[in-house]
């Protein structure tokens, strides 16, 4: 379980809190929920050496109860929605640019909140322009709850609806931010926006304090 910490693995029932209770719609998480999906960093360990890109896929809709002859259609087509429709028959043992594209994995599970953890950070150039927007357009049409967490400043702020910054030893949160950018939004331009510049600001600010 590498890449999420204690914490976030705690918010989707994997690992025990060492203090105080998770709740879940007041629920307390005691194990793994189907409501919550969660993409992990370290995609390499997450994939199934057996199966192919859309045959990992089909886990989650196994998972879910989906019938055998519905399960390749519908991971080609989340395949397809995150645009990796050619990867559907490749193992494994893709490039480290490419596993990422599990992603898939979670839509798959029509989970009422995604939790990823730098999800993007082994992605070549060009699977990282388009991504995240595809991700947003995923959480959009679901309706579904994300809770992102990244290391770069503009990635948060261009897919964020409110930030937390939060500072080490002991890992705790220092300040927040609501994100007033409009939707829907455009790697080109959102980057030029004048709230888009104050909040990476703010944001770098609260890194250097982190540091002192």
């Amino acid at each position: 379980m590498r890449g999420l910490s204690k914490k976030r693995l705690a918010d989707a029932g994997l690992f025990t809190p060492t203090t105080g209770t998770v709740r879940y719609h007041g629920t307390p998480v005691s194990g793994p929920c189907p409501d919550i999906a969660v993409v992990f960093q370290d995609y390499g360990k997450a994939l199934p050496p057996g199966r192919t890109a859309a045959g990992s896929i089909a886990l989650a809709l196994e998972a879910k109860g989906v019938r055998m002859p519905e399960r390749l259609p519908r991971s080609n087509q989340l395949l397809r929605l995150i645009c990796a429709g050619g990867e559907a028959d490749k193992f494994p043992q893709l490039s480290g640019g490419m596993q990422p594209q599990q992603i898939a994995r979670c839509p798959a599970q029509v989970p009422v909140a995604l939790v990823l953890d730098e999800p993007f950070g082994t992605l070549d150039a060009l699977a990282r322009q388009g991504l995240p927007d595809e991700i947003q357009s995923i959480a959009a049409t679901r309706q579904s709850a994300v809770l992102f967490v990244t290391h770069d400043l503009e990635e948060a702020i261009h897919l964020g609806d409110r930030l937390f910054g939060m500072r080490p030893h002991p890992g705790r949160i220092v300040k927040s931010f609501k994100v007033d950018l409009p939707r829907p939004r455009d790697q080109l331009t959102t980057p030029e926006h004048p709230e888009f510049l104050r909040l990476r600001r703010a944001l770098f600010d609260v890194i250097k304090g982190a540091e002192r």
